[in-house]
């Protein structure tokens, strides 16, 4: 698949799972593009964990139903009727879940680059994330994104040492299709932003030359 094509036709998959095996070998081959990813200092701070065990998923499931109803209460009547329409995961459907995790030790204290912005450790291991998200939908897998956690509860559930962060929830498994519009812009959620309001030059505010501004207003993938 051509790269351009994998990002537009990437989604947070969280309603389409079927309960066909990921041959390990495409998973293999997906967990590599993640560990090809760049980071900072090069210290590949990223861990995966690979979850197959129900019971194990299913206390994650757990968790996210309790900030699901923890997040519902903070919305008006309205948007609580929409929000009951939008399925949040697909835990237990996915035939993998993987959590990722980011060691800020590894390699030690003085990280080439990282002095400045230590908060670069967690952005690598999200662009690891990324190479993930698009080498599985180069192998026409869908994977989602689990963000209703409590992140020490999920450190408890799966063992992780104190001193390392867990970035990411994510399932993943074959689809019975990948939607034209993202799930959120379909329920009228929320809607992508037109490129030329997230655009700036030379300083926050300022508006991108006038030849630029045609080109980003009729940009295409």
């Amino acid at each position: 698949m051509d790269l351009y094509d994998a990002i537009k036709g990437r989604r947070d998959i969280r309603s389409y799972f079927k309960p066909d095996p990921i041959p390990d070998e495409v998973l293999a081959k997906i967990l590599l593009a993640a560990h090809l990813a760049p980071s900072v200092g090069y210290s590949q701070p990223w861990n995966f964990i690979i979850i197959r065990d129900e019971n194990i998923k299913r206390k994650v499931k757990e968790e996210v139903e309790r900030q699901r109803l923890r997040y519902r209460e903070l919305l008006d009547e309205g948007r609580r009727k929409l929000f009951d329409t939008i399925k949040i995961e697909g835990i237990m459907e996915a035939p993998i879940n993987i959590a990722v995790t980011c060691d800020p030790s590894r390699f030690g204290p003085h990280v080439l680059g990282r002095i400045t912005m230590p908060e670069t450790c967690n952005y690598s291991t999200v662009l690891a994330i990324e190479n993930l998200w698009l080498a599985a939908r180069a192998e026409n897998l869908g994977m989602g994104w689990v963000s209703f956690l409590d992140k020490n509860k999920i450190k408890e559930i799966l063992g992780i040492p104190s001193n390392v962060e867990f970035i990411a929830y994510l399932t993943l498994g074959y689809v019975t299709k990948f939607p034209e519009r993202p799930e959120l812009e379909e329920k009228g959620w929320n809607y992508r932003l037109p490129l030329l309001e997230v655009v700036f030059e030379d300083r926050w505010g300022n508006k991108p030359n006038e030849k630029l501004l045609e080109k980003l207003n009729s940009a295409k993938i």
